[in-house]
């Protein structure tokens, strides 16, 4: 493909800029080969001239797409070169906040220079087990990619981090030990992951500083190996340290400082610890205060020092060593402040008592003299003679200073030394992973020995690199298949040979030290006069004599001699040490004692441990006459040494690489300056990876994922199966060049710059099908707009044809209207007329007719009366006749009459003498007394209405009385009142003339006040108006105010609402939160639980080790009655004893007893608190509903209906304790006698008892019937008493009487009846006194039904003033009230009933239960003897039906059979599929029934005790088998629901049915039991949730994020050499549907093992809220995955997840909500981002995400085609505004490991325990049903 292919009209490419490095520009024209001259347009729009050069005329380079610009990985760059990185970078750093890039196999990290939350706990466990190509570049990729080979290919690996001062290699370094420390974990007590972490505190106060480019520098190099045993878990670390830069103890640059060791100590100085380092201000101090700069903006030196020392403490460096260490670093700095006096030219003097050495020496335990005296001489050794020489004050002061140096070295070697012996570990190392944190290639000023050393190690680490990189190539080009050309790249290795070959510049250097008289100088001639213009990377400086300079691969270093010689030399005088050798602080010779054993300065391994398998170092001591020889290697040679075990080790490993970038040297943050950071990709090999990519085949890709991209260049017919052939077809007719590409086994090779040609025809395809796609849709538009046009012009038409024609059709109505109107006026005059003629017609027929009518009716009434006259007549005269006959008839009959009359005269006068006489007379004499009663009674009514009507009359006066006296009062008054008129009258008169006299003088005046007062009037009513106008302004004023006042008020109301919701949330929350916190502990209670079990067995393998020759037995295979689990903190008390027979084991562990016992007592006192909230929660429920009770009116209750209820309560109550009193004195006779036949079978008491109770039961509810019917009868009764009586009485009396016959008996009688008539008196009196009660009573029952019926008048009144329907519904709501209420009361009544014949029945049962213990007794009481000798009475055995109780019955021999074949051997999957849900649980139920009904509390206790360690056994032994832990999980629920369901608790029972109420618990309250069950359930809900994530956890990315659900909606971006996961499905990828399968499978396991809907709605929702926040958190961290197609992808997988919901009936379970987040997430990928608009919408949408999340999708967002635009920067700035005060977590990623906090709602089983059969299968045929 010709340039000119590329260089055409339009296309980008880069120019040389001095400013920013590089610049963009965009052709002008095209280019033609030959031209000299390119014509640019740069982007801010100006045109000019690029010339090339006419050597070379190299072409600038080319522009990547924007489509390519922001990828992870640079190799992925279609041109690889060095503006197209750079760009890149600075695209996702100051754009995206990205700071990790990919470059081939290195990590580019550029320091932000701000906390990022890219690094917690979730973001670790997000990239746990992730391929390194699969997400987002970051240091914990690269981490998990090493540990990840580690532990694939068994093999050792590094991550080798560098950078310049400042570009972050510390913190990288850390990074990537805390990655390790928190992936693998370790297997010791120890934790020596947070021993490795925390030397990092330790060796960064000791050997890092601040310097002007960085505040925390590492001033040493290091090399941390941390070791990992087989099963891949951290046992230990070691350090190795480089060249530690010791000359910053004694001298510090311009606003730099020392290490931050002295200044922590001199911020602590006023502790009292620290009160006899007399330390000081760092300013004091002449090695603290060189810099100007004491103090780190944000950095507080006091808790620094406090981390310091936490960390030395958890290393195990001892208090006392540590003051030690304090003690020594404070000599250094008072050794510092030690000055010389100038004596002569060779000499000099310490100044007597000097305070700062006089310090010193006491801090060091030395003698003030010696030190003093060899601070300021030296000793010279000769062959034959010693001398003692002074020195001079320069040297002094250089002595004092190597002195200083040499102590703090010692010191952080010691240091180190002890940092690895507490790291290191008694177990055998199995692998490692080391961390080579080393400093960066540096140039400065000036350059001396630290920054050559620095560079040579550079120099080294390239060339390791170099070869790495090429060696890849190699082995990808051999793997593919590809034919391997030579590449060629930069090689170091002449660079290295100047420096350590022989003769090289450190050979030189260690000549010249051995030289009695060598200096820097004749050092540098030497150098000239060896390499200069023999070497083309040596050179000579121009204008110095005592430099040199070296070209180096990263750029020219020019190096100063001044003090190589020293520094390489590092002379200590030995006097000195042995001064500080015989110090009596022991920690000082500790220093030096080692100083004769072959180590470095700077070597943190003096003890000799072994470093690398193949190259080891032998710790014993040096050989004699090998010391001195050893001792005098200098430090060049010493490091070049270390250096090359360094690269043994690292060639022996598997390498990886950070390059550590510093964007800026002002530390500003995402501040990116193109200058430095060129500067840093020269220097650290960056580029040279992308120079040896490019050379070759940088762009690479897999066939399918070529097919997938370019799909849309290839025609139909070009398709075929083999899509490796297809792409062979297409490429050659697209690239003609066969040397731009090759074919491999699996992947196409590309060259430079193809994949952008292929892009640009991709696009140009594309670009022309949208054209077509615009061209058709605009036209599709103008035809739309054409015909919407047509289509208006008909309407217009027809609207104005339609005007015209209803105005012609008006003229024709008005004309019409017109011609009906006279019509109508026409006929009216004709009419009116017609009727004119017509009325006086009518008018004189009605006065003939009239007259002729009246005429008849005069002779007709005539008639009439003539008729009635007659009547009357004949009337009087047939009377008259009448009277005269009636009156000879009474005549006649009275004189009869009195004929008769005198002869029953004679007669009675006979009989008067006879007893007949007598006894009429009595007679008569009883009618006269019942008529005199009947006298009094009405009597006494006439005397009550009389004395009521007196009572109303004095009323009546008393009244009248009132008025009349007012009325005199008033009377009286008036008298006065005309008396004072009549006087007032007389004044009046005089008054009058006065005022005629006056009026005449008021008229005058009249005028002139009318005239003022119109002119008033016209005031008053222009300010009337004004008023007026001024009272409307007021009333809108008040309107408004009003109204302000009215939203205030509602939205104060609002706000209060808002406020209540809120709270009542945040209550939920809180529970949640605090349930959340209880079950946390119990899973940490659990992990403690195992990790207990696990350390008692590996105790048990260690006790029981056999000898040798014995087989080892394997802890798994070990016994399950080796296996111990605590049941419960209730039942620990109780099976103490027990357990300490059964586990004498047990006490071998106390330290993990003790910690077990106060996660316990933690876990009581939370119960605890649980219980008191609870409590506290349904005591202020009770209270609202009492209240709301007493709100409730309710009807009243009439006075008959109470005393019905109040009798029939205390019948009931009367009965009972006849019944308690009655069983009381039965069971106190039955334990009181001793005699067998008393309560035998059969015996009298036994028949009496049973009698008794069938008696006491049948009535018990006699009474209740009669009570009811007593109460019914009581009125009716009363009212039929007193007639009844005087009738019996009446009758009986005649009866006698007639009897009688003598005079004896008739006297006899009248005493009796004078008595009878005493007693019928006292009789009425009594029954007027019960009457006159009744009556009271009965007005009583008026009253208040007066009262019912005034209410329901009002009701009725109410309700007529309804409409008919709500009338009827009204009226039937008071009544279902009324009801209602009446009911209540009915079942309370009924409750307490039934309750207590319920405890009868207990009382009767363990009554009958004593009575049963009583007889066995006395049966074993009797001897075999007597059972012989006594004749056997026969007893009558009735046979009954079997009638099975629900319960199980088991000997105690038999319980742990009972749990091994129900819990430990069952199989799920046979129980679920053939026997009923929850069977296990009601066997075990029963089992526990039936020990309660023994009343056996140890069976109960072992029962619930080995039931629950077998759960826990089984789980433990099959906790990753779903169906296991789904089984066990429901059936723990199950035994805890029947625990509930039959305790006898009310709560639990209204749900029962009698027959399930009958087999309630009777003797043992399970309550604490229940909390054990439950604590399980959770435990056990938690392990379930983790199995499903461990199973979903693989399908969720692959099926919800990279399987294509849509095809063909995302293209398949240009990747590097990180290749990603393919997006296509193999046959081995996860795809939704496995997902959905996999719900599906889970759902039924549940459902078939009976698990209750409401836990089954939980589990998934834990199910969805993993999906969610596992897809969410991998879209966050996955740049290629934020794009508009993959919002498509993830929205529609989304549906497909919600429609499962629906299938399954789970809407309501809350799993929907959970995906919110990534609902939103993927919304905001489609929604359109360019406009505040925009903007807003975004930040109402996204609810459910935090603000770090919306930032980082937008960062992220990537188009995936040229026709997306990349959000721009200024749209993220206006979120981040707007969202600024959202309050939310600042946390990035979703917490996948988050468990909801579970609930069991309570759900009653209405399965029959005595139906429940047991399958032979189970093995229990030792247990029987009772």
């Amino acid at each position: 493909m010709a340039a000119s292919e590329l260089y055409t009209k339009y296309a980008r490419v880069w120019i040389p800029d001095p400013e920013e490095v590089w610049k963009s520009a965009e052709l002008v024209k095209d280019y033609k080969p030959g031209d000299k001259v390119l014509q640019l347009r740069l982007e801010e729009g100006k045109d000019i001239e690029y010339f090339l050069d006419p050597k070379t005329e190299e072409l600038p380079p080319l522009r990547n797409p924007d489509i390519l610009v922001g990828e992870n990985d640079l190799t992925a760059l279609s041109y690889l070169h060095e503006p197209a990185v750079l760009h890149n970078l600075k695209v996702r750093f100051i754009d995206s906040k990205l700071i990790y890039t990919y470059c081939g196999i290195v990590l580019v990290a550029i320091n932000p220079y701000e906390q990022l939350p890219i690094y917690g706990e979730d973001i670790i466990n997000a990239y746990s087990g992730q391929n390194m190509g699969d997400m987002d570049p970051h240091i914990f990729a690269v981490a998990e990619e090493a540990y990840k080979q580690m532990a694939r290919d068994e093999r050792n690996q590094s991550i080798i981090v560098s950078g310049e001062s400042g570009a972050g290699k510390t913190v990288s370094a850390k990074y990537a030990m805390r990655y390790f420390a928190t992936v693998s974990g370790s297997t010791s007590e120890a934790n020596v992951e947070e021993k490795v972490l925390a030397s990092n505190p330790i060796m960064e106060s000791i050997g890092n500083a601040k310097t002007t480019r960085n505040d925390n520098s590492s001033r040493f190099g290091k090399y941390i190996e941390i070791g990992f045993d087989k099963r891949y878990r951290i046992i230990g670390a070691n350090m190795r340290t480089y060249l530690l830069e010791k000359s910053r103890v004694v001298f510090q640059a311009e606003e730099e400082r020392n290490y931050h060791i002295f200044y922590q100590l001199c911020a602590s100085a006023a502790l009292p610890e620290f009160k006899t380092l007399r330390l000081g201000n760092a300013n004091y101090f002449h090695y603290t205060k060189q810099g100007g700069s004491p103090v780190i903006d944000g950095i507080d030196d006091a808790k620094e020092m406090v981390n310091t020392r936490q960390a030395c403490t958890l290393l195990g460096i001892s208090d006392s060593y540590q003051m030690g260490i304090f003690q020594i670093l404070a000599g250094i700095l008072h050794l510092g402040n030690v000055e010389f006096a100038f004596q002569d030219s060779d000499s000099c003097i310490i100044p007597p008592k000097h305070d700062p050495l006089t310090i010193f020496c006491d801090l060091m335990g030395v003698e003030y003299g010696e030190m003093a005296h060899w601070l300021c001489h030296r000793k010279l050794v000769t062959a034959t003679e010693t001398y003692i020489k002074p020195i001079s004050k320069l040297h002094a002061i250089n002595a004092r200073d190597a002195l200083a140096k040499h102590i703090y070295a010692n010191l952080f070697n010691w240091i180190v030394d002890h940092v690895n012996k507490a790291l290191h570990s008694t177990v055998k190392q199995h692998s490692f992973i080391g961390v080579l944190d080393i400093y960066g290639f540096e140039t400065f000023e000036i350059n001396s020995f630290e920054q050559f050393c620095i560079n040579y190690a550079n120099e080294k680490l390239q060339q390791q690199f170099n070869m790495h990189v090429f060696k890849l190539e190699q082995e990808e080009y051999m793997k593919e298949q590809i034919p391997w050309t030579l590449i060629d790249f930069y090689d170091n290795q002449p660079c290295i040979n100047l420096i350590e070959a022989k003769m090289g510049i450190l050979d030189l250097l260690d000549e010249e030290c051995k030289m009695p008289k060598g200096s820097d100088d004749s050092w540098a001639q030497k150098l000239y006069n060896t390499h200069l213009n023999k070497c083309v990377l040596f050179e000579k400086p121009r204008l110095s004599n005592k430099a040199f300079i070296i070209k180096h691969f990263a750029d020219k270093v020019e190096y100063q001699c001044e003090g190589f010689l020293e520094k390489n030399k590092d002379t200590v005088f030995e006097e000195q040490i042995k001064v500080l050798k015989s110090s009596k602080f022991k920690l000082l010779p500790e220093l030096f004692q080692d100083e004769e054993k072959v180590i470095s300065p700077t070597s943190a391994t003096p003890s000799g441990r072994v470093l690398l398998s193949r190259t080891p170092i032998k710790p014993a001591k040096a050989r004699p006459g090998q010391t001195s020889k050893e001792h005098k290697k200098t430090v060049g040679h010493q490091f070049r040494n270390s250096l090359h075990l360094l690269m043994e080790t690292l060639n022996a490993t598997t390498p990886h690489y950070v390059r550590c970038i510093k964007p800026n040297d002002f530390k500003f943050p995402f501040t990116f300056d193109e200058k430095r950071a060129v500067q840093q990709l020269r220097a650290c090999g960056v580029l040279e990876t992308i120079r040896i990519s490019a050379a070759g085949f940088p762009s690479r890709w897999t066939y399918q994922e070529f097919f997938s991209r370019y799909r849309v260049l290839m025609k139909q017919k070009d398709v075929l199966s083999d899509r490796k052939q297809t792409c062979k077809n297409v490429l050659e007719k697209l690239i003609l060049d066969k040397d731009k590409y090759q074919f491999g086994k699996t992947k196409i090779f590309f060259r430079a710059g193809q994949v952008a040609y292929l892009e640009k025809i991709r696009a140009d395809k594309l670009r022309a099908a949208c054209i077509r796609i615009q061209k058709t849709i605009r036209g599709w538009l103008m035809r739309k707009k054409y015909m919407r046009m047509r289509k208006a012009a008909i309407t217009i038409q027809r609207y104005v044809r339609g005007y015209q024609a209803r105005c012609y059709a008006m003229f024709l109505r008005r004309t019409r209207a017109a011609i009906i109107i006279q019509k109508f006026q026409r006929m009216y005059v004709v009419r009116k007329r017609y009727q004119c003629m017509r009325d006086a017609t009518i008018a004189l027929q009605a006065l003939l007719r009239g007259y002729l009518v009246r005429n008849r009716y005069q002779m007709m009434l005539r008639e009439h009366k003539s008729v009635i006259i007659q009547k009357h007549v004949r009337g009087w005269l047939a009377r008259v006749q009448y009277r005269r006959t009636l009156k000879a008839i009474v005549y006649l009959q009275c004189c009869y009459r009195r004929m008769m009359a005198k002869r029953e005269l004679k007669k009675l006068k006979i009989e008067a003498r006879s007893v007949e006489r007598y006894k009429k007379l009595h007679i008569g004499l009883e009618n006269k007394i019942m008529q005199l009663q009947r006298k009094i009674d009405e009597q006494n009514k006439e005397y009550k209405s009389l004395l009521e009507k007196m009572n109303n009359l004095e009323v009546t006066y008393s009244t009248e009385k009132e008025k009349l006296r007012s009325d005199v009062e008033r009377l009286r008054m008036s008298e006065e009142e005309a008396k004072n008129a009549t006087n007032r009258v007389l004044s009046l008169q005089e008054e009058i003339a006065k005022l005629r006299k006056e009026l005449q003088q008021t008229q005058t005046e009249k005028k002139t006040i009318e005239e003022w007062a119109d002119k008033y009037k016209r005031e008053t009513e222009q300010l009337v108006s004004e008023l007026k106008e001024q009272n409307t302004l007021l009333k809108t004023e008040k309107e408004e105010l009003n109204r302000r006042i009215h939203d205030q008020a509602k939205e104060i109301t609002e706000t209060m609402e808002k406020k209540l919701v809120e709270e009542t949330k945040q209550l939920e929350l809180d529970l949640n939160d605090e349930r959340l916190r209880y079950q946390n502990l119990l899973n940490e209670f659990s992990r403690l639980e195992e990790r207990y079990d696990d350390l008692k067995d590996e105790m048990n393998l260690m006790v029981s080790i056999p000898k040798p020759g014995h087989k080892r037995t394997d802890s798994t295979h070990s016994s399950n009655e080796s296996e111990y689990t605590f049941s419960s903190e209730i039942t620990e008390a109780e099976d103490l004893p027990l357990r300490m027979e059964q586990e004498p084991s047990e006490k071998k562990a106390p330290l993990d007893m003790s910690l077990f016992l106060k996660l316990q007592k933690r876990v009581t006192e939370l119960e605890q608190e649980k219980q008191s909230l609870q409590d506290e929660l349904d005591r202020k429920e009770e209270q609202a509903l009492r209240a709301k009770a007493k709100e409730e009116e309710r009807p009243p209750i009439r006075g008959a209906e109470l005393e019905y209820e109040s009798l029939k309560r205390q019948e009931l109550e009367s009965e009972n304790k006849k019944l308690k009193n009655e069983l009381n004195e039965l069971q106190k006779a039955l334990t009181e006698t001793q005699s067998p036949e008393v309560t035998a079978p059969g015996a009298p008491a036994y028949r009496v008892l049973l009698d008794q109770l069938t008696s006491v039961s049948e009535e018990l509810e006699v009474r209740k019937e009669e009570v009811l019917i007593l109460r019914s009868q009581l009125v009716s009764q009363k009212e039929a008493i007193q007639p009844k009586n005087t009738m019996t009485d009446s009758t009986i009396l005649l009866e006698d009487v007639q009897k009688m016959k003598d005079k004896g008996e008739i006297a006899q009688a009248y005493i009796g009846l004078k008595e009878t008539n005493r007693l019928l008196e006292s009789q009425l009196q009594s029954q007027k006194k019960s009457h006159e009660n009744e009556l009271e009573s009965l007005r009583g029952e008026i009253q208040s039904l007066k009262e019912e019926n005034n209410r329901q008048q009002q009701l009725l009144a109410q309700n007529l003033q309804l409409p008919p329907e709500a009338r009827i519904e009204a009226s039937l709501q008071h009544e279902i009230t009324r009801l209602t209420n009446e009911n209540l009361d009915l079942m309370e009544q009924l409750e307490k009933q039934d309750k207590t014949v319920r405890k009868l029945k207990k009382q009767l049962k363990v009554f009958a239960k004593k009575i049963g213990e009583l007889e066995v007794g006395q049966m074993e009481n009797i001897s075999p003897g007597q059972i012989i000798d006594e004749p056997i009475r026969p007893v009558n055995i009735p046979r009954k039906e079997k009638d099975f109780q629900g319960m199980l019955e088991y000997k105690k021999e038999d319980e742990q059979k009972l749990i091994k074949n129900l819990i430990l051997e069952l199989k799920p999957r046979g129980v679920a599929v053939n026997l009923i849900p929850g069977l296990p649980a009601y066997i075990l139920f029963m089992c526990v029934r039936h020990a309660d009904y023994l009343n056996d509390d140890q069976k109960v206790r072992s029962l619930l005790t080995s039931t629950i360690n077998g759960i826990k056994k089984v789980l433990k032994k099959r906790g990753d088998d779903f169906e296991t832990v789904s089984f066990w999980l429901s059936n723990t629920c199950r035994f805890l629901h029947c625990l509930k369901q039959y305790s006898g608790e009310e709560g639990f029972m209204k749900h029962n049915t009698p027959r399930q109420n009958e087999h309630c618990l009777t003797n043992f309250d399970l309550a604490e039991y229940r909390q054990v069950l439950s604590d399980l359930a959770i435990q056990i809900y938690q392990q379930l949730v983790r199995v499903l994530e461990n199973i979903l956890q693989p399908m969720i990315v692959s099926g919800m994020l990279e399987h294509e659900t849509i095809q063909g909606v995302s293209g398949v971006k240009p990747t590097g050499l990180r290749k990603r996961t393919s997006s296509i499905a193999d046959e081995g990828t996860y795809t939704l549907d496995s997902i959905i399968r996999q719900l599906n499978s889970f759902h039924s396991v549940m459902c078939q093992h009976g698990m209750d809907p409401e836990l089954i709605k939980q589990v998934v929702k834990q199910m969805f809220y993993i999906v969610g926040a596992v897809t969410l958190n991998n879209l966050l961290l996955r740049k290629d995955m934020c794009s508009w197609s993959k919002g498509m992808q993830i929205r529609y997988n989304v549906s497909q997840l919600e429609e499962w919901l629906r299938d399954k009936n789970l809407m309501n379970s809350g799993a929907k909500e959970t995906l919110e987040p990534l609902i939103q997430a993927a919304q905001l990928l489609q929604v359109k981002k360019k406009t505040d608009e925009d903007a807003e919408a975004i930040c109402s949408m996204c609810s459910a995400l935090t603000t770090a999340q919306i930032v980082k999708v937008l960062n992220l967002y990537t188009p995936v085609n040229e026709f997306e635009e990349r959000v721009l920067v200024s749209f993220i700035r206006t979120i981040q505004l707007r969202l600024r005060d959202r309050k939310d977590s600042p946390q990035l990623l979703m917490d996948a490991k988050h468990i909801f906090p579970v609930t069991f709602p309570f759900n009653p089983s209405s399965l029959a325990l005595e139906t429940i059969q047991i399958p032979a299968s189970l093995g229990l045929g030792f247990i029987s049903r009772v």
